[in-house]
């Protein structure tokens, strides 16, 4: 389900635990787990990263498309410390302008 590049992060709510290492376990908890991709640049832009591109492997498609919602896009801009999160449709819906 995952490849091991195609996301950097992993988010897990609630305050039950969940033994990342029990295949089993995250099966039966998925429902918890968000899986994040960090996309980070330096150049000064607006709040949206309008006019920029931001690569994506093809790993990172085919996880997102698999995952739908429970994969997210994390865009920094470590100047401005903004931060923009988006999922797949969101990405592809900025990137085509509908």
């Amino acid at each position: 389900m995952l490849y091991g590049r195609a996301y950097d992060i992993i988010k897990i709510s609630g305050q039950e635990p969940l033994d990342l290492n029990d295949e089993q376990d995250i099966e039966n908890q998925f429902g918890r787990i968000t899986i994040y991709e960090i996309k980070s640049t330096t150049r000064e832009l607006n709040d949206q990263f309008e006019g920029y591109f931001f690569a994506l492997t093809t790993a990172e498609l085919l996880v997102a498309q698999s995952l739908k919602n429970k994969y997210r896009f994390v865009f920094v801009n470590t100047t401005t410390k903004y931060v923009l999160e988006k999922t797949l449709q969101e990405v592809m819906q900025s990137a085509t302008g509908f």
